[in-house]
């Protein structure tokens, strides 16, 4: 089974989340809390690989590590 790669803004959230010195499981409880949707460790692996794009939460992710926005995402 070949593994989907990560994307620039994947690759820029495990980044940030080793910077901030936190876990995954603190970042999808703080984009639940944010966006009242639901999140979890595969949703948060399909955004990280492209799989899915849900702008509500790609824009809590982004809030929440402080990252900004890039035209390619």
């Amino acid at each position: 089974m070949e593994q989907t790669k990560t994307t620039p803004f994947g690759k820029e959230v495990k980044k940030r989340l080793v910077d901030l010195e936190q876990k995954q499981a603190w970042l999808i409880e703080q984009v639940k809390e944010r966006t009242g949707l639901f999140f979890d460790g595969s949703y948060l692996y399909k955004v990280m690989t492209g799989q899915l794009n849900t702008p509500n939460i790609v824009q809590a992710i982004r809030e929440i590590l402080d990252i900004p926005d890039t035209p390619q995402d």
